[in-house]
C-alpha cells in the first residue's frame, strides 16, 4: 500500500481508503463486517472514512467496536455531518449548535476521545459560513478534531470558505484539509475548477464512488440479469445506482475496457482505481465493502501506474 499525504496537511492517509456508506450497520452483519474491516487493515489500508447519518448512527457504533481493540495511532478516523438526525429543527445542518452537538455524539459512538478528520457532508445555505469555519476551528482548538474537511462543496463555496478562513488582519481560523467529491471515470466534474483551486489552496481530495457503485468493475452486464450479490440487488443499498445499470450504452462502455485491464495484468475494478489515481490531487480512494476479497483486490490498485496512452484510451471509451 502507497501513502500520500492529505493535501499540504502533515498527516498520510492510504491511497485506498474503506467507506462505510450503505454497508456497515446496514447491509453487512456484525461478523460479516469486522472482517472487511479486518482485511483492510491487513492491506494496509489506514483511511476509514464514515458519517452520522450513514444507517442512524448505526455505522459509528459498528465501528466503535471494530476499533475499540487497535491502536488509536494505527488509523486515520474520519466522519461527517450535515444530515438530519432526529426531527428537530437543530437536528440538522452546520450551525454551531448542531456541529458541537453532533461531534460529541460520533466521538461516543465511534469510542474515541477525538477525530482525524471531521468533515461538512453537505453545504449549508441556512447558516452564515463564519458560524461553520469558526466551530470547526474551534473543535480543532480544543484536540476534539485534527483536521477538517468538507464534501461536494462547489468552488464558489471553496472559494467563500477559504476568504473566511484567512479573517480580518491575518488572525484568522485554521482552513479545511480535504474535500470529498464524487469522483470517478464517468463522473468527472471537479476537474474543471474544484481540483486546481483545492489544489492552490492545499486541500486534498479524498474521493468517493471512485468504482461508479461498482458499475465500473464490470459485473453489470448489458441485458443480462443483475448478480445476486450486488449492490444493485441489494434493496438496502440500490436506490442510488438503479439508474446506472439501466444504462445500457453505458454497461456496453465499461466492458470495451476489459482489453485495457488484460494489457495491465489487472482487473477491471483496479483499472478505475488506478484511472483516479493518476491525479496528484486525490489523496485517497474510498471504497465500499462487504467481503474481505473485494478490499484485497482492491488495495492492490495502490501502486498501479497507468502509461498516458492507456488513460486516453480509458477516456475515449467512456466518452
Amino acid at each position: 500500500m502507497n501513502y500520500r499525504r492529505l493535501g499540504d496537511a502533515g498527516v498520510k492517509l492510504s491511497e485506498i481508503g474503506l467507506g462505510g456508506w450503505l454497508t456497515f450497520g446496514n447491509a453487512v452483519d456484525l461478523d460479516q463486517g469486522r472482517a472487511v474491516m479486518d482485511k483492510a487493515f491487513d492491506a494496509g489500508i489506514n483511511f476509514f472514512d464514515t458519517s452520522n447519518v450513514y444507517a442512524r448512527g448505526k455505522c459509528e457504533e459498528v465501528w466503535g467496536q471494530y476499533f475499540q481493540h487497535r491502536r488509536r495511532d494505527s488509523y486515520v478516523l474520519a466522519t461527517k455531518l450535515f444530515f438530519p438526525m432526529a426531527d428537530g429543527p437543530n437536528d440538522r445542518g452546520l450551525s454551531r449548535k448542531h456541529i458541537m452537538e453532533q461531534c460529541h455524539a460520533s466521538l461516543r459512538r465511534l469510542r474515541t476521545e477525538y477525530l482525524d478528520l471531521y468533515q461538512c457532508h453537505r453545504f449549508d445555505p441556512e447558516t452564515p459560513l463564519e458560524e461553520t469555519v469558526r466551530a470547526m476551528d474551534d473543535l480543532v482548538r480544543q484536540g476534539k478534531v485534527l483536521y477538517w474537511g468538507f464534501s461536494e462543496w462547489s468552488a464558489e463555496q471553496i472559494e467563500e470558505c477559504l476568504r473566511v478562513c484567512g479573517g480580518a488582519g491575518g488572525a484568522g481560523y485554521e482552513k479545511p484539509k480535504s474535500s470529498q467529491p464524487q469522483y470517478n471515470a464517468i463522473h468527472r466534474d471537479i476537474e474543471r475548477r474544484v481540483m486546481p483551486l483545492c489544489h492552490k489552496a492545499g486541500i486534498g481530495q479524498v474521493v468517493w464512488s471512485p468504482l461508479a457503485q461498482g458499475v465500473l468493475t464490470g459485473k453489470y452486464k448489458p441485458g443480462q440479469p443483475l448478480p445476486g450479490a450486488s449492490r444493485a440487488n441489494d434493496g438496502r443499498q440500490n436506490q442510488f445506482i438503479k439508474k446506472l445499470v439501466q444504462d445500457r450504452n453505458l454497461l456496453e462502455r465499461v466492458q470495451r475496457l476489459e482489453p485495457l485491464a488484460q494489457e495491465q495484468q489487472c482487473t477491471l475494478s483496479q483499472l478505475a482505481l488506478a484511472w483516479v489515481l493518476r491525479r496528484t490531487e486525490v489523496t485517497s480512494a474510498i471504497v465500499g465493502a462487504t467481503r474481505p476479497e473485494q478490499i484485497e483486490e482492491n488495495a492492490e490498485a495502490s501502486g498501479i501506474q497507468l502509461e498516458k496512452e492507456t488513460v486516453a484510451r480509458m477516456e475515449e471509451i467512456l466518452a
